[in-house]
């Protein structure tokens, strides 16, 4: 009897144990169904911390903004030598199958803001990668659940009107009169309406519009290919339809809010990692320091010079036996490490330089090259948290040069535009493949051999994973070495 009772008490208490289990042991804080939201958020942190991190790793060191303080052995992008790009090439196919989701589950909820952000980062993303590397995987990639594993690449000639396509879908499908029904958006204010309007979406138009301009811009010599004149005439033709960014409130950037889990990625950065181990070119520095501009006290430490707090750089591409010594050249600030408005994706100063470009090639902005291009170097101050001094935009180092030559417009305009392409991903290097600006004096440690690059070779890994449709790329791109043109750049 004795035994019974305990049986039948263990029984009971078993059961007043599991019969509210999923209830007690469901987490509050975590979504019981996925939506867009879910996605967007935890997308947009990571997505933007590969594209500024590739800046640093890549773009800084090979536009001569930054250099290493030790590079033995002849190699070292900043000699040209450029290695398979594994980094950028996976983590951007995993973040389009997240957007790719966001799309699809927007589409089955009717929301069409959502679908109009994926298509933006769509062509955000692709830009990158087709610009990186040439001929990329487009019309089959993402589409693992389908059973294609081994997507085929696509020529970049055909990829680019796509591009353009969905942002101009996207400009379409943004409604400002709706919030984001499940949030999640952390680039702009998009959970809220001001006088009946979403101020964030008609923000997203105005990234979505800008984005289009640097694409078309980018294409714009192959004009008979694709229709990039009507496509630019159609956008500033009609700015009510066709918003581009007109402030700095407009800046598409992350901003790190500093707190968990969506720090800066440099954030715990080792002494070593950050500032010991790199520091800013000659090249860049000079020419900061020649315009006395106020964002070196942002972006550079100082080393004292005869008493005097000094920007001083190093040379960029010397020679194998040189070394720099630890602490006798500005590296990038602590503060950088922290500073929230680092996650840029396009900002509002290049899409005046975008416009003081097509100014100066007669297209219709409104206003000439010299207004644009003033009105790019102050938002770039205003985006890194600095006030352009009164004289800043009369020096001769950075006056407009009203009357001179085209070609002289044209390189005083990518000069300030390259300087404010600060950690913006790839677009500086972008920009010199496409004019020639900025021109870049060449190390002594150069080899001879070795020319300035002109895309990044394909990820080593596809030879087995892929090997069919890599051999296809590779010979339609003509080869995959460093200095094959792409498309738009022959």
């Amino acid at each position: 009897m004795k035994k019974y009772l305990i049986v039948t008490l263990l029984t009971v208490l078993a059961m007043a144990c599991t019969s509210n289990f999923e209830e007690i042991n469901t987490d509050p804080n975590r979504p019981k169904n996925i939506n867009p939201g879910v996605i967007l958020g935890q997308l947009q942190y990571r997505i933007v911390n590969s594209s500024m991190q590739s800046a640093r790793g890549l773009t800084h060191e090979l536009m001569q903004v930054d250099a290493p303080r030790s590079s033995a052995g002849g190699a070292g992008v900043h000699r040209y030598v450029i290695t398979p790009g594994a980094g950028v090439w996976s983590n951007f196919y995993n973040y389009l199958t997240d957007i790719q989701d966001i799309y699809t589950l927007a589409d089955g909820l009717k929301e069409n803001n959502y679908k109009a952000i994926a298509l933006v980062y769509k062509a955000w993303a692709y830009s990158i990668l087709t610009d990186l590397y040439g001929d990329v995987p487009y019309s089959e990639a993402t589409r693992a659940v389908e059973g294609i594993v081994k997507p085929k690449f696509d020529q970049q000639k055909t990829i680019y009107p796509q591009m353009l396509t969905d942002l101009e879908t996207a400009n379409s499908l943004f409604d400002d009169t709706k919030i984001l029904t499940y949030g999640g958006d952390q680039i702009f204010a998009t959970g809220v309406l001001t006088g009946g309007k979403n101020l964030g979406i008609q923000r997203w138009k105005k990234f979505t519009n800008s984005l289009r301009l640097r694409l078309l811009l980018r294409v714009l010599k192959r004009d008979g290919e694709i229709n990039a004149k009507a496509q630019i005439n159609q956008i500033l033709a009609d700015p009510a339809k066709f918003p581009t960014m007109a402030a700095n409130a407009d800046d598409a950037i992350f901003r790190y809010p500093g707190t968990f889990p969506y720090f800066n990625p440099y954030y715990q950065a080792r002494t070593l990692d950050w500032r010991d181990g790199t520091y800013f070119a000659e090249f860049f520095v000079n020419r900061l320091n020649a315009d006395n501009d106020p964002r070196r006290a942002i972006w550079m430490t100082t080393v004292t010079v005869a008493g005097q707090p000094t920007y001083r750089g190093i040379q960029s591409g010397y020679p194998t036996t040189t070394e720099y010594v630890v602490g006798q050249n500005s590296s990038y600030t602590d503060a950088l490490k922290t500073l929230p408005q680092l996650g840029v994706m396009m900002p509002y100063a290049e899409s005046e330089f975008i416009k003081a470009e097509l100014s100066l090639l007669g297209y219709p902005t409104g206003k000439t090259p010299k207004q644009h291009y003033d009105a790019g170097i102050g938002a770039s101050m205003v985006q890194w948290g600095t006030t352009l001094p009164a004289t800043f935009l009369a020096q001769p180092t950075v006056a407009y040069p009203t009357g001179a030559t085209t070609e002289k417009q044209l390189e005083q305009i990518i000069m300030q535009k390259y300087i404010a392409s600060f950690f913006v991903d790839y677009q500086s290097w972008f920009d010199k493949r496409r004019t020639g600006y900025p021109v870049l004096p060449r190390g002594a440690g150069i080899p001879a051999e070795n020319k300035f690059p002109a895309r990044v070779p394909y990820p080593s890994y596809l030879q087995s994973q892929n090997p069919e449709a890599l051999a296809g790329g590779v010979a339609s791109m003509g080869g995959d070495d460093s200095d094959i043109k792409v498309w738009w750049d022959k």
